[in-house]
């Protein structure tokens, strides 16, 4: 009989195997896809920071009608995701991955010769539909590529190589554009509808079979509805969790972090530019190290570090706002932006994972145009309110709110998404109990 007092074997710590190995064990299909990531994302480097230089001082439109034109995209968007998504389920996510990729380089070619307001509002309005399904089409193809266990590095993955383009590519635009010559800005508009040219290709060719229209399952016309999609096990939660973390992050960024740098922190626009260029950095460094360390732990355990790291990243903004226009404001405002993009590496590989491990395939394209249409939705209704607190000099107050508003992201994550998502969609110990 064994001693009763007996010592008990402590349990394995979790594998982490190389990245080498996910490269070799990915499938073809999915190589083939992380390979061109870096190309098409160059493009988008060239031309993302200098839409409003491009339409403002280049074509000469007024900067009223210059922000009305850039909020026709987000807002398009918004409105086309949830027939999106039934789209893709119904068309399959290759095809709508097509028909997105085909609207992006039509929207390129017409802003690059936009010499009008309503050539330019066309283009935008081009670029909102294919923003729309974009991103719910590629997830869902992605997910039908790549198993289950290796879609967590995947996104991640695929995340650095994404920023790793953009960084690129908004170096050799600032080197190449010249507002005195609309040439420039033609050529990198260009330029980056030919970058999503090899993707076309590749899905037109080798990636011809892939992500194809999925079999329906038998269930009733309402059991496919967003609905009841929102009902389903643990989606809710999640999807509210979506939209907390992007009106607290995302959108904050974008929109609230550089209005804050530049009324109260006084910082110059070069010390924006280092800002994001840290978060660039950050990211490209970072991603496969966090990859590995949070390879076999609970996703929700991921991203209640998420949040704690998002708040403490808020609080260096709001310290900046104490020495105005000074060298100090510019350092806490490029370290806010670097600790938020650790942040952005613990977010990237899980909430995408989370959301395709819910998801059964015939409503693939559903599940992820929900996780779109809330990260889409946080980024219309922050940046008013943002602005608001500012602009009322509620300076304090609306870091307080972004603070508990991350670290309210944190105990929502353990306290009630943990609990509800069903055994092997929340990664680590889960899955291997599922």
């Amino acid at each position: 009989m064994p001693h009763s007092g007996a010592m008990t074997t402590p349990a394995p710590a979790p594998v982490r195997p190389p990245l080498a190995a996910f490269w070799r064990d990915l499938p073809r299909e999915g190589r083939l896809l992380l390979s061109i990531v870096v190309v098409e994302f160059v493009g988008t480097g060239l031309v993302l920071p200098f839409s409003v230089v491009y339409l403002h001082e280049v074509r000469g439109f007024a900067l009223s009608d210059v922000g009305l034109l850039l909020g026709v995209p987000p807002l398009v968007a918004l409105a086309i995701t949830g027939p999106g998504g039934t789209l893709i389920d119904r068309l399959g996510a290759r095809t709508v991955v097509i028909g997105a990729v085909v609207l992006v380089i039509a929207s390129d070619v017409v802003l690059a010769f936009a010499d009008t307001l309503v050539v330019a509002a066309v283009a935008m309005l081009l670029n909102g539909l294919a923003q729309g399904v974009q991103f719910p089409a590629f997830n869902a193809m992605i997910a039908a590529v790549v198993p289950s266990e290796a879609r967590q590095r995947y996104f991640g993955l695929n995340f650095t190589l994404l920023n790793l383009g953009i960084g690129l590519g908004g170096v050799v635009g600032g080197l190449v554009v010249d507002v005195d010559r609309a040439i420039t800005f033609q050529a990198i508009y260009l330029a980056d509808a030919a970058s999503f040219v090899p993707i076309l290709l590749l899905l037109l060719g080798p990636l011809r079979a892939v992500a194809p229209r999925p079999e329906p399952h038998d269930r009733e016309d309402g059991d496919a509805s967003y609905r009841a999609i929102l009902k389903a096990p643990g989606m809710r939660p999640v999807i509210l969790l979506v939209f907390a973390s992007a009106f607290v992050g995302y959108a904050q960024l974008n929109a609230g972090m550089p209005a804050y740098a530049r009324v109260v922190g006084e910082v110059s626009t070069q010390g924006l530019g280092i800002a994001f260029a840290a978060n660039t950095v950050v990211i490209v460094l970072l991603q496969l190290v966090v990859l590995q360390r949070i390879e076999g732990h609970r996703r929700t355990r991921v991203l209640v570090a998420m949040g704690v790291v998002w708040a403490f990243s808020w609080l260096l903004l709001g310290l900046s706002g104490l020495v105005p226009g000074t060298i100090g404001a510019t350092l806490l405002v490029a370290a806010c932006a670097a600790v938020f993009a650790l942040g952005e590496t613990l977010l990237q590989p899980t909430l995408p994972a989370i959301i395709n491990d819910l998801a059964p395939d015939d409503l693939r394209g559903r599940y992820n145009a929900l996780f779109s249409g809330a990260f889409q939705s946080a980024s219309v209704v922050a940046p008013p309110i943002a602005g608001a607190l500012l602009g009322a000099d509620r300076h304090t107050t609306y870091i307080l709110l972004l603070v508990a508003g991350s670290l309210a992201c944190s105990y929502y994550a353990v306290a009630r998404v943990e609990r509800a998502l069903p055994a092997g969609a929340n990664g680590g110990a889960d899955r291997a109990a599922a």
